[in-house]
């Protein structure tokens, strides 16, 4: 008996669709660590192609299918496989692949070095279009700020609040297309030294102290925050673009406050946090 393909069938209405595919797929991989080469985790990913107006639908299984087959290792170095795999199958120019984790890393208390596992949430996205390939890896990155003007005005203390640090960065592709080496870690500790501290898992009496005093030694707006991680990066030749976001949950307001940079300077100026 021959089942009838309905996703092949024509389309009369002359509309292309840029992205179809399935979203909130949970799988194990691993991921690249800097420290113990890879780390295990579990990826929610979002895969997709576009599709052309004359084709009525995708093969949404075969996603799938590529994922099970591939999904082992998730780095920059195999999601050109995946991507690649995905035009193949799929028969379409453009294959695009996101995949979000958490990534975990051990951070020891400044003072009696105690230690925890303090989690990131982390992304890799790709893009292939024809033979040409765009990489991107981000880091969500909690951090503590202190307000430089309630330092500055008031008789003692200052408010503080936690916020996030977020980066986004393209790594430059050689001549055949290897991403340079870009760590989650280095785009972690840039987020943290940008803030007045960096969040701990563990703190004893004696760290609480130090890490309460550091902070106010360095107080910081958010965009401070943006600037120093945009100092940091931009000079680095393994990045190729960047975007850094950095956010409070503000402490005495009832609202947040954000900062954004993109690098090199972007043009778009309608761009917002919704």
């Amino acid at each position: 008996m021959t089942l009838p393909d309905v996703q092949s069938e024509p389309d009369v209405r002359g509309i292309a669709i840029d992205e179809v595919g399935i979203s909130g797929v949970r799988y194990p991989v691993s991921v690249f660590d800097g420290e113990h080469g890879k780390q295990d985790t579990t990826a929610t990913m979002a895969l997709s192609v576009s599709l052309p107006p004359e084709q009525k639908g995708s093969h949404l299984s075969r996603f799938v299918e590529i994922l099970d087959e591939h999904a082992g290792e998730l780095t920059p170095r195999t999601i050109p496989v995946v991507l690649r795999a995905i035009q193949q199958r799929l028969d379409s120019r453009v294959a695009r692949l996101h995949v979000a984790f958490p990534y975990f890393l051990r951070r020891y208390a400044p003072v009696s070095r105690a230690s925890a596992l303090v989690d990131y949430q982390c992304g890799i996205t790709g893009a292939l279009v024809g033979d040409k390939l765009s990489l991107q890896l981000e880091a969500r990155v909690p951090v503590s700020s202190v307000c430089p003007c309630s330092k500055a005005i008031s008789d003692y203390g200052a408010h503080n609040q936690r916020g996030y640090v977020t980066i986004k960065v393209s790594p430059a592709l050689d001549q055949d297309g290897q991403a340079a080496a870009v760590w989650l870690e280095d785009l972690i500790e840039v987020a943290e030294a940008s803030a007045s501290s960096p969040i701990y898992p563990l703190l004893k009496r004696a760290d609480e102290r130090q890490v309460t005093m550091l902070g106010y030694d360095h107080p910081v707006f958010v965009e401070d925050m943006v600037r120093s991680a945009t100092d940091h990066l931009r000079g680095d030749p393994r990045i190729e673009a960047f975007s850094i976001e950095a956010v409070n949950d503000e402490s005495i307001h009832n609202h947040g406050a954000f900062a954004r940079v993109s690098w090199p300077p972007s043009s778009n100026e309608i761009d917002g946090p919704w």
